[in-house]
Parts: structure tokens; sequence; C-alpha cells
């Protein structure tokens, strides 16, 4: 490893004579092929791979045929066809939308060799990145693995379908997401265009193909498993994940809507309020054999994290947050109504729905897929690290200080094993945050 190593940094920074390149190539290969080789014999030994090889036959040459043609094959398309790939679903999106649009608005400019289209008052580019590939090339993915894990469930071969239907819908809807954009650009709202709607509606339309793929893989008789006689119960009855993660992901989706909507300024963003409060209502039986005593330390620990916070996003490292100067061009009753929103989720609604799925439930379930079974004092340092881990991820350029702050939380949780506590921590740590941002202009922290 070390040879190969070597040769790598000697070949990156230029200093193989080019007539000693082909020796240099051979001898990288040799000690690559054996670094794995010998990595493979120090986790399995021998006399396993042997066993393995004896019991595939002549697969392993068949795999390897197919490996080498496939690289071959992939080289070629790249050399001779990659740009004729891109063009053909390019193309297609362009004809696609200017179809659409001309339905809605007349004098339509449509320049496809340069993939220009709108209207006289707003226009875009279609590029390769607009085509809609990428798109369906993630449903493509989301589709195969989806009839995969739940394969038990599905009835082949109708369930296939799916997949291609799944896989045209995202390229359908990606060419009208382009076609509301330049609607909502035409009608006055560019900033509108070009922000928030540009960069959410693409996640939106694929979460809506996701969320119907699944529901007609798994439900629909003619793609799933059997009917039976019992009758269905209702997400609010069956699904024990459902009142840990609900919460958080409707908040998700929310935001996804309010962004989607927003230009350079948030305006909805109550609407992640209003909906986290519902859901959280309507599962309020299931909260009820919580524990959701606190205890002294948990605002302490609360109080521990927002210092941690502040030291390590000192003012102007954060990114430039301008919601100041927008709310200062408002009414003060729409000012003061947008920052109580704001206010009352960070406090209430988001420490609740955040603890429910990354405490409550992601410790647990990392460890047995019956987690309700298990106290919430129980955890692995596995399940605790990734929990901690994914919850600080969420935070963007905040992550190592939401890596922390998972931590503590879960500390406040495990302690005694109350939600209760992780949640007056992680509330006092938002309140905390919120009077910085109130009292001390730290607009950055939001």
């Amino acid at each position: 490893m070390l040879v190969f190593v070597a040769l790598e940094v000697s070949y990156l920074t230029a200093r193989i004579s080019p007539g000693s390149l082909p020796v240099v190539k051979g001898i990288w290969l040799l000690t690559g092929g054996l670094a794995i080789a010998m990595a493979g014999l120090a986790f399995v030994p021998l006399r396993i791979w042997a066993d393995f090889a004896r019991g595939t036959g002549s697969l392993w040459v068949v795999a390897a045929t197919g490996g080498i043609a496939a690289e071959w094959l992939i080289n070629i398309f790249q050399a001779s066809w990659n740009n004729r790939f891109w063009q053909l679903p390019t193309t297609l999106t362009f004809r696609l939308v200017e179809s659409l649009l001309r339905v809605f608005v007349p004098g339509v400019i449509a320049e496809p060799a340069t993939g220009s289209i709108g209207t006289p008052h707003f226009h875009v580019v279609i590029l390769e990145a607009c085509s809609g590939v990428e798109g369906a090339g993630l449903m493509l993915v989301f589709s195969v693995a989806w009839l995969w894990f739940f394969r038990r469930e599905c009835r082949f071969p109708q369930a296939l379908i799916l997949i291609p239907a799944a896989v045209l819908l995202s390229w359908l809807l990606n060419a009208i997401r382009i076609v509301i954009l330049l609607l909502i650009g035409n009608a006055g709202a560019p900033d509108i265009a070009l922000g928030g709607f540009h960069s959410q509606a693409g996640w939106i339309t694929f979460n809506a193909v996701a969320l119907a793929f699944s529901v007609v893989a798994g439900r629909v008789s003619w793609s799933g498993a059997k009917a039976t006689s019992e009758p269905r119960r209702t997400i609010f009855e069956q699904n024990p994940t459902a009142p840990y993660l609900v919460p958080f992901l409707t908040i998700l989706a929310a935001a996804m809507v309010s962004r989607a909507a927003a230009g350079n300024f948030e305006w909805l963003y109550p609407l992640r309020f209003l909906a986290a409060a519902v859901v959280l209502w309507l599962f309020r039986k299931q909260y009820a054999g919580l524990d959701r005593r606190v205890s002294w330390f948990a605002p302490v620990i609360g109080a521990a994290v927002f210092v941690l916070w502040l030291a390590l996003s000192p003012a102007g490292s954060g990114p430039n947050n301008q919601i100041a100067p927008y709310l200062a061009e408002i009414s003060l009753a729409a000012r003061i109504s947008w920052l109580a929103f704001r206010v009352v989720a960070a406090i209430v609604t988001v420490p609740i729905a955040e603890e429910l799925a990354f405490r409550g439930f992601l410790i647990r379930r990392l460890i047995s897929p019956e987690f309700t079974s298990l106290s919430l004092r129980t955890f692995t340092t596995f399940s605790l690290l990734v929990s901690s881990a994914t919850f600080g991820l969420l935070h963007g350029s905040q992550w190592l200080a939401g890596i922390i702050a998972g931590l503590l939380y879960a500390f406040a949780m495990l302690w005694r094993g109350r939600i209760g506590d992780a949640i007056v921590a992680h509330a006092t740590t938002n309140g905390l945050i919120a009077g910085a941002v109130l009292l001390g202009g730290r607009w950055d922290l939001w």
C-alpha cells in the first residue's frame, strides 16, 4: 500500500518521466491489486475465499467479463456519445416545455439552438442539468431499491411496470416544474421563480412521485400483496414509527413548500409551526405513555449547548442572513406575527419533533426494529454516535455544534430515561438563541 501511495503521489505531482510511465503504471496496478487482496485476507481467511470460489463455480468468470465489458462500454460512451446522450432528453424537455407554455401565455420566445425559452418579460435557459435526467435517474434508483426491500409485499412481474412509470412521471413533472417557474417569473415574481421555487420544486416533485410509488406498490392490490379481510387501520393506530417521525417529516415538507414560495425571504415560515402543531395534536394519544417529566439538569444542559453554539459560531462566521432588512420593510403587526411564529416554533414544535425523531426513535431503532420495547435509557455507542451525527449534519455549516448538541441532548434523555428532559434542554437552547437574535442582533444564528 505504501508503494501504491508513493507512485500515486509521484504521478499527481508530475515527478515521473514519460518514458518510465508504462512501467510505473504496471507497478501501480500490481501494488494496488495486492493491497486489495491483502485487505481481503485481513478480514476473511483464505480458506473461506477458496470455499466461496469453489461454491460459485464459473460465475466469477462471467462476473469479471461483465465488469470489464461494462468499463469498456462506459469509456466508449463517455468518449463518443456523452453529448448525444444529453442532447436527446434536453431537446425533448425543451419541446415539451414549449408546448405546455404556449397553452398558458401568448408570444412564447423559443430558441432551441441556445436552449433559451420564455416570454418577452422572463426567460430561462434549459441546459443538460434541467433535462430531467438526473431526477429520472434518482427515481430509478429509489424505485428499484423500494421494490427490492419490500419484495415480499409486492406482486411480480406486475410491480416492475411501476419503475418505468415512475421514471416517466418524474421526467414529465420536471417539464411542468419549468413551465410553472416561467409562469411565476412572467407574472412579475422573478425572485421567487429563480430563488425558492427553482431550488425546492425539484425535491417536492421527487418526494411526491416517491410517495405515490410507495403507496401504489404496497397498497394497490394489482401490484401489492394480496388483500386480507382484516380492515386497514389508520396510521395513528398501527404504525409505532409514525408518532416519532411524522412530526419531523412534516416540518421538512412544510419547509420545502414555504421555501418554494419564497424569494430572498421565507414569508411562509409560520407554515412550519402550524403543520407540526396539527400533526402533534393528531398523535397526542400515542404520546400519553411517554415520560414527560423534567429534571433540573435539562435546562442546564440546554444553556451549556447555547454557550457552545455561540463559541463555535462567532459573529460574522455564519451565512449572511438578511432577515432584519426584510422585516424592516413590513408593517409592525406583520413583523411581530412572523417573529412570534418563528420563536414559538423554535421553542415548542421543533424541539418536540426533533427529539422524538433523533433521541426517541433513532437511538433505539438502530439497536432493534422493535424499538418501542426498549427503555429510553437503552443505547449503544454506535446508535448514540450515528443519531447525533445525523442530527448535526442537518444543521449545515453548524454541523460540529449540532453533533455535540445531539450528544448532550441524548445525555439529558439517557440519564433518567425521560424524553421530556431532552425536549426541555433543546427548547432552552433554542430559546436562548432566539434571545441572542432578537436582543443581541445575531440574525446569523437563524
